[in-house]
């Protein structure tokens, strides 16, 4: 059983950055794939980055990708999700989630049913 808490999130002003991070713990972080989702009011939880336990290799929402920045520190079993040039559509609960690294992830690390554990989820609130 993974257990994952998100913390970072709060008021930001649009135009500005803020960075997530995800607290991991109960397995070995450092052989879970890793993804952010976020979920705005009335709207379907979506994909917003990923990351494989080896190799480095990522993963990004098209619409999203130079915006956002998924990383990890695997001595600290912890994912980031560093965000700039936030918008008000960017507003939204944002969800850690791991999975463990199956050979076929690839395939759907960008659905809910990639990955086994997932956070409570920390809410970012872009203001005008």
């Amino acid at each position: 059983q993974v257990r994952l808490v998100e913390s970072g999130g709060g008021l930001v002003q649009a135009g500005g950055s803020t960075r997530l991070s995800c607290q991991a713990s109960g397995s070995t972080f450092s052989r879970l794939n890793v993804g952010w989702f976020r979920q705005a009011p009335g709207t379907a939880r979506e994909f917003v980055a990923a990351l494989r336990s080896s190799g480095g290799r990522t993963y990004y929402a098209p619409s999203l990708e130079g915006r956002f920045t998924i990383s990890r520190d695997n001595a600290k079993s912890t994912v980031f999700l560093q965000m700039s040039s936030l918008q008000f559509h960017d507003t939204a609960v944002y969800y850690c989630a791991a999975a463990p690294n199956r050979s076929d992830w690839s395939g759907y690390y960008y659905e809910q049913r990639g990955y086994d554990w997932w956070g409570q989820g920390t809410q970012v609130t872009v203001s005008s």
